[in-house]
């Protein structure tokens, strides 16, 4: 959403008049959430406010992006200040110290890999509010969280079509537990204030998907876009997106073991990748690589395994931006913790074909 200055004071005022969290709440998971929720906030708000200190209109312009982009990218900006102010806030109100924004590195490097690396990080930030909504106690607090996550989901679906993914892959959103969040969260962060209150969240081994031994043969994507502009002026960028068609531009091959470094080339199920887990010893023979999809939680075995590594096919069930875990056993229509070895890391899976009924009759009883 895309609120005035003035709005956004509104906002947190009646959040904190209508729905205070008491002191004797403190204990309730509901301030971990919101600690968590703030936490996650913080390190997006600095993501876009470096970038855009970082680059200047002129910048994007030369990428192919036009002054429509810039603008709501000022928007994006603008909500995750806003969602910062409004939990620190409630936090406040609530005789809690809000934890405070940490250290962090983003790796990327010009326009195009700024704007891949955000389609990603929107797409956990949307999947962290999914996982951590049932944790929530307060339903009016339920609601605060519910309105962020519809704003995360469209930053998310216009971040995607900016890279020319399809913005919507899935017909369901990905939920994703805390402590998977915090993991890849924790590739961003080098350092936080010592006066931050703790959370109760340790990151699990890391999880690196090799993009290199993945794509032999890179599958870029070339879905056209269609420009926004009814009147692109002869540079064809100043309608926001780029003029006519454009293709996902190939960037640097992750490395080290950041678990959401964007890839150059696109997968599909059926498609073999490799995935290596963080530490110099073996994984059990019997090792299972869980993606996790939508709504969907599918196991696969994995085809091999050398050593920290292991080479799986993608299921049919994951579609758009999935997360993966190795596990020590085929989960059972849900991921058990206690079983995974290491992850997630984030593979990008192109959907198949829309599937619908222009024919739909309606039937009369």
């Amino acid at each position: 959403m895309k609120y005035s200055t003035g709005l956004l004071g509104a906002l947190s005022a009646g959040l904190v008049a209508s729905v205070p969290l008491e002191s004797r709440q403190t204990g309730n998971i509901d301030v971990t959430v919101l600690q968590f929720a703030l936490t996650l906030e913080h390190l997006e708000n600095k993501f876009y406010s470096d970038a855009l200190k970082k680059f200047s209109e002129g910048d994007f312009a030369a990428a192919g992006y036009g002054a429509t982009y810039y603008e709501d990218l000022k928007y994006i900006a603008s909500d995750e200040s806003s969602h910062v102010a409004l939990l620190s806030s409630a936090l406040s109100a609530a005789g809690q110290t809000p934890v405070q924004p940490c250290t962090y590195s983003f790796p990327y490097t010009d326009v195009k890999s700024f704007i891949s690396l955000s389609s990603i990080i929107e797409g956990v930030g949307t999947s962290a509010y999914l996982g951590g909504a049932p944790l929530i106690t307060s339903k009016d607090y339920l609601t605060v969280a519910g309105s962020i996550l519809v704003t995360e989901a469209l930053h998310t679906s216009y971040q995607r079509a900016a890279v020319a993914e399809v913005p919507f892959a899935s017909p369901y959103g990905t939920p994703l537990d805390p402590t998977s969040v915090y993991t890849l969260a924790a590739a961003f962060i080098t350092s936080c204030p010592a006066t931050n209150p703790p959370l109760p969240f340790t990151p699990l081994p890391g999880l690196t998907y090799n993009a290199t031994q993945s794509c032999a043969v890179p599958k870029i994507r070339k879905r056209s876009i269609t420009c926004r502009a009814p009147k692109p002026k002869p540079s064809g960028t100043e309608g926001g997106y780029p003029s006519g068609t454009a293709t996902a531009t190939p960037i640097p091959t992750p490395t080290g073991n950041s678990t959401m470094n964007p890839v150059t080339c696109e997968k599909f199920a059926g498609d073999s990748i490799v995935l290596t887990a963080a530490g110099n010893g073996t994984l059990p023979a019997t090792t299972y690589a869980t993606f996790v999809s939508g709504l969907n939680v599918a196991s696969v075995q994995a085809a091999s395994v050398v050593g920290q590594s292991v080479t799986v096919a993608i299921p049919a069930a994951a579609m758009g931006q999935t997360y993966v875990f190795l596990t020590s056993a085929a989960a059972a229509g849900k991921l058990d913790s206690t079983t995974i070895i290491a992850g997630p890391a984030i593979v990008e899976v192109a959907p198949p074909p829309p599937v619908y009924d222009v024919n739909v009759k309606r039937e009369i009883e």
